[in-house]
């Protein structure tokens, strides 16, 4: 396995962690309103991440063997953060919460290029 694909799976492997914490937390607490939207935020921001790491492996890839450039899947990632939006307004949950779900994806990023960049 590549160094980028160990990255990649480091990291989804750490947001499910904090999905399942997430989880917990809202099964636990009583007041469901703000963490319903994290952990609807932080499923769209997971898929999203995968979505991205599967891509730019794709990417990688097409440019190795010299094929010709394919995106990203930006338009597919922003859809998917429009249906979530959708979904966290028709059950009126908190759009705080869901805002912070979806930024959770990069400070994993960034905490796992500190912890194991000095390694």
């Amino acid at each position: 396995m590549s160094a980028y694909q160990n990255m990649a799976t480091r990291q989804r492997k750490w947001f499910l962690y904090v999905i399942a914490v997430i989880a917990i937390v809202l099964i636990v607490i009583p007041d469901k309103h703000f963490f319903l939207g994290l952990f609807i935020g932080s499923v769209v921001s997971y898929y999203n991440l995968w979505l991205l790491q599967r891509k730019t492996d794709q990417f990688g890839e097409t440019i190795e063997k010299g094929g010709k450039r394919a995106g990203l899947g930006t338009v597919s990632r922003f859809a998917m953060v429009a249906l979530g939006a959708i979904i966290v307004l028709q059950l009126d949950v908190s759009v705080i919460g869901y805002v912070i779900g979806l930024m959770l994806s990069y400070p994993i990023i960034m905490i796992d290029f500190i912890v194991f960049q000095r390694k």
